[in-house]
């Protein structure tokens, strides 16, 4: 692919360079393990440019020649995670682990990318294998802080090539006599150990084949660090290890799950005791798998895991993550939502697809400059940059910020708007009963600034107002239908291109905000259908440049868009012929049309919005009402004229008794979206009561 000639170049840039050779190596061997994980040739360029970079050591014709292609962004963003080299861990605290943790979060809250994590552990794996010789405290530190930050995020992010790699080498510096006996352990039994594994696969892949169970089987390598955390935290010895030799059964559904686990217990002795099913009892962090040990092949201890795809990727992905229950530390919703983005970026990286959207909300929440904030116990909070007193209440926890009706900050009564600084000392005030408003949801007036904490006041409005965001929603959705002049869509066909399968809640969603009108809009707009079949053959389609539609069964002729229903795309169209005049295309629902149908049957034919009709406009009357003001047409003329928007006629009409002008505009529209948005930016103007397509 890509990756490799991203290494070739870069390496052969740098060939005829003189360069710090120690630095060099860094970025090549960071670059070769960023191209192994598949994150893209900027991030390939960024790793292995860096150190370079860093101590402006650069060959020129990088600086100059290709200075446009490189990956500034992200060599910046690796730049500012310097400082964690720098930070006290707070071992000597009272609560050494919760420091720990909030160094954690401050990375990731100083990251703007994803890959710029990886990168960096990257290079603190290159600066383990390349400590070998080092004195002996510098061995210990590095270790130690890769084992309280760099691991742990490796393991959060699913990277477990890393993440297995830098605790083995970390293990080794800190226990040398604990990690060289258990190496010698494994050693002793490692191609022994491999290839009972592979053949273990696949009497289990050919039993359950036998048994029509459709299922996957993977071995579960150990790693020493791993095996060492067992033994010191269940007071093992080596002997009662029985994951050493392990194996996965993937399947379908839950049904399989225990269909394979009885014919794997039908074939091998279980081991008594050594049975959980965390399927039919969820761990609390909603981790379902079903773990057996039995007496597997040749008399050896084999542990078998059992479970869905889908339960695999709860695992992987979901709140019951591999990280959370092998380093015991309860998390923070904050910090599973960062890692949940960050993963999510990854695999979207590695499948080439576009996370852009995403990528703009993980930006949104996570700041360069965070405020740090202090309990009345003393605990420190961290805060989004402007966090108010209000985010302050929901970030102790969602029922103190649905009750909260006030704050002292350094012990005066402040406004739950006012902004935080660091080490300011906040105390919230509560009530007995929840009450947020709908006041706090208003960006102008200040009150949160937290996207975690408005989306908790919109849940409580959901639970709350589910009923009356149903009415409020259908009336929006009238108003807007309305307003675009669409009357034939079926309201469960749109909630499904929303993805709701129920029309109340895709309803309720629009009245809560969930959905706006301008996605509505856009939903609207649908890729050019073909024309349905016709029941008789069909000699050939013509498509009609001028107005990019495509025509059944009749040759090109000349069409004309119907002025009585004026249609755009994406609307469904039907084609009248007319004598002299070519087609006239109508809207499905126009009331001309369905005179015409009755008429004249035969001369109705099936036409259909080309991939032409994207570069073309139609014309489209919109109708504004608006108390009369002098300047009010100047300024929608001028409106359109900045949207670049062709008027093509104007009619309108005051009325001197009520002050009210009807105004009838005949514009150039390429689209209902667009339509959308221009009346919503008319909608807005001073005195305009309101503004909607025209339709007869």
């Amino acid at each position: 692919g890509t990756h490799p000639s991203a290494v070739d170049e870069l390496n052969r840039i740098l060939e005829t360079t003189e360069v710090d050779p120690e630095r060099l190596a860094m970025g090549q061997s960071a670059a070769v393990r960023i191209a192994e994980l598949g994150l893209g040739e900027d991030a390939i360029l960024a790793a292995g440019l860096y150190p370079l970079w860093q101590n402006n050591e650069l060959p020129e014709a990088l600086e100059t020649e290709y200075r446009a292609l490189l990956p500034w962004s992200l060599m910046e963003g690796i730049s500012r995670l310097r400082v964690m080299d720098e930070l006290n861990l707070g071992r000597d605290s009272e609560r050494p682990d919760e420091q720990i943790e909030r160094v954690r979060m401050m990375l990731l809250a100083m990251v703007e990318d994803a890959r710029v994590v990886v990168i960096k552990l990257c290079y603190q794996l290159h600066e383990l294998e390349t400590a070998k010789r080092a004195p002996e405290a510098v061995k210990h530190d590095l270790a130690q802080q890769t084992l309280d930050i760099y691991a742990p995020l490796a393991s959060r992010l699913g990277i477990w090539q890393l993440k297995w790699q830098l605790e083995d080498l970390s293990l080794r510096y800190l226990q040398p006599e604990t990690y060289h006996k258990v190496a010698k352990w494994l050693d002793e039994r490692r191609q022994d150990r491999e290839q009972y594994i592979q053949r273990t696969i696949q009497i289990v892949q050919n039993l359950l084949d036998e048994h029509h169970i459709k299922a996957t089987v993977t071995g579960r390598p150990k790693h020493i660090y791993s095996i060492w955390r067992k033994l010191e935290t269940k007071g093992m010895s080596f002997n009662a290890l029985f994951d050493v030799r392990a194996v996965r059964v993937l399947v379908d559904d839950v049904a399989s799950c225990y269909a394979a686990l009885g014919v794997i217990h039908g074939r091998w002795q279980p081991i008594p005791g050594q049975f959980d099913d965390y399927i039919a009892s969820p761990k609390e962090n909603y981790y379902q798998s079903l773990h057996t040990a039995v007496i597997g092949p040749g008399g050896r201890t084999l542990e078998v895991q059992i479970r869905t795809h889908e339960m695999h990727e709860q695992a992987e992905f979901g709140v019951a993550a591999h990280w959370r229950y092998k380093e015991g530390a309860a998390g923070s919703h904050a910090i599973d939502d960062k890692i949940k983005w960050l993963r999510h970026l990854l695999e979207t990286s590695r499948e080439n697809s576009d996370a852009g959207e995403f990528l703009e909300q993980f930006q949104s929440e996570i700041l360069y400059e965070r405020v740090y904030v202090i309990t009345p116990h003393g605990d420190v909070v961290d805060l989004p940059n402007g966090a108010t007193a209000l985010d302050f209440a929901y970030a102790i926890h969602t029922d103190v910020g649905h009750r909260c009706r006030g704050a002292r900050v350094n012990g005066a009564i402040a406004p739950l708007t006012r902004k935080l600084n660091n080490g300011d000392r906040v105390e919230i005030i509560t009530a007995k009963e929840p009450g947020p408003s709908r006041n706090w949801l208003v960006p102008q007036l200040g009150y949160l600034t937290s996207s975690r904490a408005r989306s908790k006041v919109r849940q409580w409005f959901k639970h709350e107002d589910f009923q009356q965001n149903l009415t409020q929603g259908r009336a929006l959705l009238d108003r807007e239908l309305e307003r675009l002049g669409i009357r034939d869509i079926p309201y469960q066909d749109l909630a499904e291109r929303f993805g709701y399968s129920k029309l109340p809640a895709f309803l309720a969603a629009i009245g809560s905000g969930d959905i706006t009108t301008n996605q509505i809009a856009g939903r609207l707009q649908q890729p050019a259908q073909e024309p349905h079949p016709s029941t008789t053959p069909t000699p050939y389609r013509a498509v009609t440049e001028a107005s990019g539609i495509h025509v059944q069964g009749v040759g090109r002729l000349l069409t004309t868009m119907a002025r009585c229903c004026r249609p755009v795309p994406p609307e469904p169209i039907v084609g009248y012929i007319t004598q002299g005049r070519g087609i006239t295309v109508h809207r499905s629902d126009c009331r001309n049309l369905l005179r015409l149908t009755d008429t004249h049957p035969g001369r109705i034919v099936e036409v259909s919005w080309g991939d032409a009709s994207r570069t073309h406009t139609y014309p489209v009357t919109i109708r504004i009402e608006a108390y009369d003001r002098s300047g009010l047409l100047r300024d929608i003329t001028v409106l359109l004229a900045n949207e670049k928007v062709n008027v093509l006629g104007a009619n309108t009409l005051t009325d001197k008794d009520s002050g009210i002008a009807l105004m009838d505009l005949t514009l150039e529209i390429q689209d209902i979206p667009e339509l959308s948005g221009i009346l919503n930016r008319i909608s807005r103007f001073p005195n305009v009561m309101r503004a909607q397509r025209k339709i007869p």
